[in-house]
């Protein structure tokens, strides 16, 4: 700085010198040179105080980004509840400016991804809700969630997708069982429920608790009328062989007729 104040100084010199040298050839008047050389001097301090007001205000810029970034840094700290940043006091103003302000770039970032994530949690709950007919879980859509609320949340969406999956094995499995007892049985379905069971595809099945509950209760009522219907069967042909016994029917005619 010494060495540019320096030549800052000379090139003053300089350029009074080379005034000088042209007012004395034009034949200027000593008193008109005093006042050239004052409108000079008024020019250059007018100059000099522009630029000093122009840093002044630089630095005045620079200090309110300064306050404005702590607050905005403690307003993000509380909200993804993380404690206060500690900025160095001993740096330059430019360098603590610069520091605060990425720190507050960084904690935006973070706040985005959290509510982003957030979202995409929120949309994935519901869908398994509608499906599960469970309730949501509870969460606070206008906060920023804390790490902590994330990571249950995830759980949460993690154990519904395994609820969903069992549930749909046991409908499948369940369906298909009952299909085939209607066929073997012979048996129309005429409940809503049971044409919701055979006719709705897979994926519209609503998989709730009782629901579950009620698609196995069917499936047993019909295994029930299949061993009632086998145990008729039995017993009827139990009195055909008897008949069969008693009216000396050949083996023959009896294995055309079974």
């Amino acid at each position: 700085s010494e060495v540019l104040a320096a030549e800052a100084a000379s090139c003053l010199s300089r350029a009074m010198a080379a005034l000088r040298d042209i007012w004395e050839e034009i034949g200027i008047p000593e008193e008109q040179r005093l006042e050239r050389t004052e409108v000079v001097k008024q020019h250059i301090k007018s100059l000099l105080d522009m630029m000093v007001a122009e840093e002044e205000r630089l630095k005045e810029r620079l200090l309110k980004s300064i306050a404005v970034c702590r607050k905005e840094l403690d307003t993000l700290c509380l909200e993804l509840q993380l404690g206060p940043v500690q900025s160095e006091q001993e740096c330059t103003i430019l360098q603590r400016e610069k520091t605060l302000r990425t720190h507050v770039e960084e904690l935006q970032r973070q706040k985005q991804e959290r509510k982003q994530e957030l979202k995409a949690l929120q949309k994935q709950d519901q869908e398994l809700c509608d499906i599960l007919c469970t309730t949501l879980f509870s969460t606070d859509s206008g906060a920023v969630p804390s790490l902590e609320d994330l990571e249950r949340y995830r759980r949460h969406v993690a154990s519904l997708n395994s609820l969903k999956e069992q549930r749909q094995e046991e409908f499948v499995s369940n369906k298909r069982q009952i299909i085939l007892l209607m066929e073997e049985l012979d048996h129309t379905p005429d409940t809503s429920f049971e044409q919701d069971v055979v006719c709705e595809k897979e994926e519209a099945f609503c998989l709730s608790e009782d629901n579950i509950l009620a698609l196995q209760n069917l499936r047993q009522q019909l295994e029930g009328r299949r061993a009632l219907n086998e145990a008729v069967c039995a017993e009827l042909r139990g009195r055909i062989v008897a008949l069969w016994e008693r009216l000396q029917i050949p083996q023959e005619d009896r294995e055309a007729s079974a």
